[in-house]
């Protein structure tokens, strides 16, 4: 049985544990106030699922969910996530982060921090651009006219490949749109960003982003 683990357990942390027990997966949630605060989403969650904190869940993880506010980002386990697979959710807002000079001066991606925080994992951009009540609400079987879609940016092919098998697994489709270096095309406030769309529309879409 594959184990999902999460740091961070907010709206979008949730909604994909819930999808990822649909879909089979043990999942361990875990965010910065510790264990006994989860009991109400644990409940909810159902056996499958269990407590933590976020070195354990780390450490537990076969494939990690990083869903944090991104000024948090430095605080994620590092050894515990050597080698894995962390699918990166975070978005940068400047309201709630403050200010970061290598995002705002471009020279750098939301996900391409949490990379150079995490030198040996394998870091996927995936679940950003969605609302989070959308993820239980719009996924469909595959071949479905119009399944919506969703990009997944990561620097190595293998790690992308299992989140997209994953993206499947709770009903959307794939749109593996390259390097971390160039996710900055479905960040806050591009053209893709929270919208619905299928895969044709989610490429233009990216295309048609400007940095």
């Amino acid at each position: 049985m594959t184990t999902i683990g999460f740091i961070g357990s907010g709206h979008i942390g949730s909604q994909v544990a819930r999808k990822a027990i649909e879909s089979g997966y043990d999942v361990v949630m875990s965010n910065s106030r510790g264990p006994d605060t989860l009991a109400d989403l644990i409940t909810e969650l159902g056996p499958s699922a269990r407590a933590a904190t976020p070195s354990e869940a780390a450490a537990a993880a076969d494939i990690a969910v990083v869903t944090v506010p991104l000024k948090n980002y430095r605080q994620v386990p590092v050894a515990e996530l050597a080698g894995k697979i962390v699918i990166d959710t975070n978005n940068y807002y400047f309201e709630r982060d403050g200010r970061i000079p290598e995002l705002d001066e471009k020279r750098a991606t939301v996900s391409g921090l949490l990379q150079e925080h995490l030198p040996t994992s394998k870091v996927v951009k995936a679940f950003n651009h969605i609302n989070a009540g959308d993820i239980p609400k719009d996924g469909t079987p595959a071949g479905t006219p119009g399944r919506r879609a969703l990009a997944v940016y990561g620097d190595d092919a293998e790690s992308k490949a299992v989140v997209a098998g994953l993206q499947d697994q709770f009903g959307f489709d794939t749109v593996d749109a390259g390097p971390l270096s160039e996710s900055w095309r479905i960040e806050r406030d591009t053209p893709g960003y929270g919208v619905p769309q299928n895969a044709d529309e989610l490429r233009a879409n990216l295309q048609k982003a400007t940095r």
